[in-house]
C-alpha cells in the first residue's frame, strides 16, 4: 500500500504506545487484586497465614517464569497482533476465575457446587476441618494464579516486540518507559478501588470486575494494530521516521519472512545471559514491593486494606517518578553522544543507587510509617526506571526477530528471582512473627515451645494481649532482612551485567 505523502510526520506510534500503557496498566491491577484483598478479605474465609500467601505468590512466579520462556517465543510464531490477544484474553480469564475459588472449595468439601458467593462463605464457616480448607482454597488459588501466569507472561515479549516495530533505537527507552509506566499506574489505581470493591461488594467481585477490563482492551487492540507499514495512519514520514535504523525494512508487497532465533542460539550470547541475570535480581524486588507492602503495612502498622490505601496512592505516585528513565539515556545519547547501550548503562547505574534508601526503611520506619512509605516509592521509581531501560538493552543488540525470544528468557530469569524472594518472604515473615515475637520480655517460642514446628492458633497473640501480656512482635525484623537485600540487587546486576557485556556489540545473524 502506498504511503500518504504529508508535508508533517505523522504520531500514531504514540497512540500504539498509549495501547500497551493501557494493557499494562490492566495487567498490574489483575496482578494486585490478590494481595489487596488477601489479608482482610480472603485470609478470615480460609485460615491462611503469610506462608500461605507466601506459597501462593512465589508459584505464581515460578510459572510465570516458565511460561515466559515459551511466551516470547509463541508471540514470535504468532506474531504482534495475535500474539497479544491470545495473552490478555488468557490472563483475563484467570483473574476473573480467581472470584469463583470459594464456590470451588464449598463444592469440594461438602459437594455443594450450585451456591452463590455468600453462600459458600457460611457452607465453608461450617467446616471442621481447617487443615482441609486451608489446602483446598490454597489449591484452586494456585490454579487460578497459574491462568493468571501463563497469560500474563505474553505481555511484556508482545509489548517490547510492538516498541521494536514503531519505535527507532533512539526512542525505545523512552517508549517502553511510558508503557512500563501502566504497571505504576496499575498499582497506582488499585489500592483506591480494589478495597473498596471488596468491602461494598465482596471480594470476588474484585476478581470479576478487574478482570473483564482485559476484554474491553483486546476490542481495541483488534481495532488499532496494524505493522508500521501496513497502517493508513502512518505517513511517509514517520513510517521513515521509525525505520531509521534499517533494521528489518519489508518492502512493498513483501511479508518479511523472518528467520527464527532457536533457543540454543540465544543462549550461546553474552548479551542473553546479562539481561537474564539482570532480570533475575531485580524482577523479584518489584513483585516484593507489589505483594508484600499492603501486608507489611498491616502487620507492622495495624492497617487494613481501606486504611493503607491512601499511603499505597502515594507510594506508588512516586513511582510514575520513572519516566526519567526514559528520558535519561536519550539525553546521554544525543547530548553526550553516547551509544544506546552506554548511555543505557550508565543511567541504569545510576538508578541503581536509589534503592539503597531500603537499608533506612525499618530503622525510620519508628517515626513514622511515612518514611518507608516514600522509600519504598523511591525504590519502586528507580526499578520501574531500570526495568525500562534493561528491556530496551534487548532491541539495542538483538534484530527484531529475537526481541520477544530474548525478553521471555529474561522474563523466566527474573520471575524465577520472583518465586525465590516471595516464597523466602513467606517463610522468613511467619518465622520472625513466632522466634522473634517476646512476651513480657520472654521469646514466644521460649514460653510456648509446641509451636516450633507449627503455625499459632488463630487469635493466640490477640487473647495473650487480652490477659494483659505485653507483647513486641518481630516481623518488623523480618521486613529488615528482606529490605536489605532489596538495597543491594541493583548494584549486583548491573556489576555482572557490565562485565558480561562491557561495550557495545549488535548481534546482526
Amino acid at each position: 500500500m502506498k504511503k500518504e505523502i504529508s508535508s508533517k510526520p505523522s504520531h500514531f506510534r504514540w497512540t500504539i504506545c498509549v495501547l500497551l500503557f493501557i494493557a499494562t496498566t490492566i495487567n498490574y491491577m489483575d496482578r494486585q487484586v490478590l494481595s489487596l484483598t488477601w489479608k482482610d478479605f480472603i485470609a478470615p474465609e480460609f485460615h491462611w497465614n503469610n506462608n500461605d500467601y507466601g506459597n501462593i505468590t512465589a508459584l505464581f512466579s515460578i510459572f510465570y517464569a516458565g511460561s515466559m520462556l515459551f511466551a516470547g517465543k509463541f508471540v514470535d510464531w504468532m506474531d504482534t497482533k495475535k500474539g497479544f490477544l491470545w495473552a490478555i484474553g488468557i490472563w483475563s480469564v484467570g483473574a476473573v476465575i480467581h472470584a469463583f475459588c470459594g464456590i470451588g472449595a464449598s463444592g469440594i468439601l461438602t459437594g455443594s457446587w450450585w451456591v452463590g458467593f455468600e453462600e459458600s462463605k457460611d457452607i465453608i464457616s461450617k467446616v471442621d476441618n481447617i487443615g482441609s480448607i486451608i489446602s483446598t482454597s490454597v489449591t484452586l488459588f494456585i490454579f487460578a494464579r497459574f491462568v493468571l501466569a501463563v497469560g500474563e507472561a505474553g505481555n511484556f515479549p508482545a509489548a517490547i516486540k510492538t516498541t521494536a516495530e514503531y519505535f527507532p533505537k533512539k526512542d525505545r527507552a523512552l517508549a517502553t518507559s511510558i508503557f512500563n509506566a501502566g504497571a505504576t499506574v496499575g498499582a497506582l489505581a488499585a489500592p483506591v478501588s480494589i478495597p473498596f470493591i471488596a468491602k461494598s461488594m465482596g471480594w470476588e467481585w474484585a476478581f470479576i470486575i478487574i478482570g473483564a477490563l482485559g476484554f474491553v482492551w483486546m476490542g481495541l487492540w483488534v481495532f488499532y494494530y496494524k505493522k508500521p507499514h501496513e497502517h493508513h495512519k502512518v505517513n511517509e514520514h514517520e513510517l521513515n521516521y521509525i525505520q531509521q535504523d534499517h533494521e528489518d525494512i519489508p518492502t512493498e508487497g513483501s511479508s518479511l519472512q523472518e528467520r527464527k532465533f532457536s533457543f540454543k542460539e540465544c543462549f550461546s550470547h553474552k548479551q542473553t545471559w546479562a539481561f537474564a541475570f539482570g532480570k533475575f535480581m531485580t524482577d523479584g524486588i518489584w513483585w516484593f514491593f507489589l505483594f508484600w507492602t499492603p501486608a507489611y503495612l498491616s502487620s507492622v502498622y495495624k492497617m487494613d486494606s481501606t486504611q493503607s490505601a491512601f499511603p499505597l496512592f502515594i507510594l506508588y505516585m512516586i513511582t510514575l517518578l520513572s519516566i526519567i528513565g526514559g528520558w535519561l539515556p536519550k539525553y546521554f545519547v544525543e547530548k553526550k553522544g553516547m551509544n544506546a547501550y552506554s548511555g543505557r548503562m550508565k543511567a541504569m547505574l545510576i538508578f541503581a543507587f536509589f534503592p539503597l534508601l531500603a537499608l533506612l526503611a525499618q530503622p525510620l520506619g519508628k517515626i513514622s510509617y511515612w518514611i518507608p512509605v516514600l522509600i519504598i516509592g523511591v525504590a519502586g521509581a528507580a526499578h520501574q526506571a531500570w526495568s525500562a531501560n534493561i528491556f530496551s538493552t534487548v532491541g539495542d543488540m538483538f534484530p527484531k526477530k529475537a526481541i520477544a525470544t530474548i525478553t521471555g528468557i529474561g522474563g523466566m530469569a527474573g520471575g524465577i528471582g520472583s518465586f525465590l524472594i516471595n516464597k523466602s518472604s513467606g517463610m522468613l515473615f511467619d518465622y520472625s512473627h513466632k522466634a522473634w515475637t517476646t512476651i513480657d520480655g520472654t521469646p514466644l517460642l521460649e514460653k510456648y515451645p509446641q509451636y516450633i514446628n507449627e503455625r499459632l492458633p488463630e487469635g493466640f497473640l490477640e487473647q495473650l494481649e487480652k490477659s494483659g501480656a505485653v507483647i513486641s512482635d518481630g516481623i518488623d525484623k523480618g521486613y529488615m532482612i528482606i529490605f536489605s537485600v532489596c538495597a543491594v540487587a541493583y548494584l549486583i546486576a548491573w556489576s555482572v551485567m557490565k562485565t558480561l557485556v562491557p561495550k557495545y556489540k549488535i548481534i546482526s545473524k
